[in-house]
């Protein structure tokens, strides 16, 4: 009787083991192409529907394309450069588009560790310029920011790492970031000092979900991001824990099987305006849109 326990105890842990495995052998693999561009942000257009305290728009994009260096397919040095383009048109007479926020940059990633396919550990380091193409006074004669034309330019660097993994409970590919980002004094307008945070602590967690008996699918169905940023410097005689110190945002994207290369998103942001000039606007802002995805497995 006991040798018959034992058998149904080892058949049943034998096909848990077999179907556990066979999720994670369906799902995409990672390498560190996809884990550099999972740490991209992607290219959006919004729909004129945002709700909160945002200016009305006909839409905010975000291009954003992203070229890999690299000197073979599986690598474990590469770089990314990206000239980021940041758009809004306001809903108002002549549908203007004001201040682009342009953000171009590179990338370098280096592989750690790797544990196995879906558990990885990649440092990486960025050098990026963010401007608004702008040539007027930064202040008006009324001591205001110059919201029009005023000058906005800054150059930062930043450095993390990005932790890789598979979820048994969410049956979820996740990527865990962590990166401080500095604007040298040196780097900043004169007018930006004392008024534009030049050091910050970036936090965030992805989770892609996959279709898992679709073996060959290389787009999740669903995926999470949830990002928060820290304020640490001293500016505007900001209290310690002020809440304009903080920015957070969570991002639910979804690709419906009927649509190739876009998926639908929606978006909620508390925190500083991060559209160059107008960085000292707090929004609380609820957005819905359509995404293209720039990763692939």
């Amino acid at each position: 009787m006991k040798i018959r326990a034992y058998i149904f105890v080892f058949l049943l842990w034998s096909v848990h083991f077999a179907f556990s495995q066979n999720d994670i052998d369906t799902l995409p693999q990672l390498d560190l192409s996809k884990i550099a561009l999972i740490n991209q942000s992607d290219s959006y257009i919004t729909f004129p529907t945002d709700i909160g305290n945002i200016a009305s728009l006909m839409f905010e994009a975000n291009v954003n394309p992203s070229f890999v260096i690299r000197k073979q397919k599986n690598p474990k040095l590469m770089a990314v450069l990206t000239a980021q383009i940041i758009i809004r048109m306001y809903n108002e007479e002549s549908y203007p588009v004001r201040t682009p926020s342009y953000i171009p940059q590179i990338a370098v990633y280096y592989l750690v560790h790797k544990t196995d396919v879906q558990n990885q550990m990649v440092l990486f380091g960025k050098i990026a310029h963010h401007s608004n193409g702008q040539v007027g006074d930064f202040y008006n004669e009324d001591n205001t920011i110059n919201l029009q034309s005023g000058n906005f330019a800054t150059n930062f660097v930043e450095f993390g790492f990005l932790k890789t993994g598979y979820s048994n409970k969410l049956k979820a590919i996740k990527t865990l970031k962590s990166a401080i980002e500095i604007h040298p004094k040196s780097w900043l307008l004169p007018e930006l000092k004392g008024r534009y945070s030049g050091l910050r602590w970036h936090n965030s967690f992805t989770s892609f979900k996959f279709p898992l008996t679709d073996s060959n699918s290389d787009r999740a169905n669903f995926s999470l991001k949830a990002e928060a940023t820290i304020m640490l410097d001293n500016y505007n005689d900001l209290d310690v824990f002020d809440l304009e110190r903080f920015n957070a945002s969570v991002t639910f994207y979804y690709h419906p099987k009927f649509l190739e290369d876009i998926g639908l998103f929606v978006q909620f942001y508390h925190g500083m305006d991060y559209y160059n000039i107008y960085f000292e606007q707090q929004l609380s802002v609820i957005r819905f849109g359509i995404m293209t995805e720039i990763l692939r497995f």
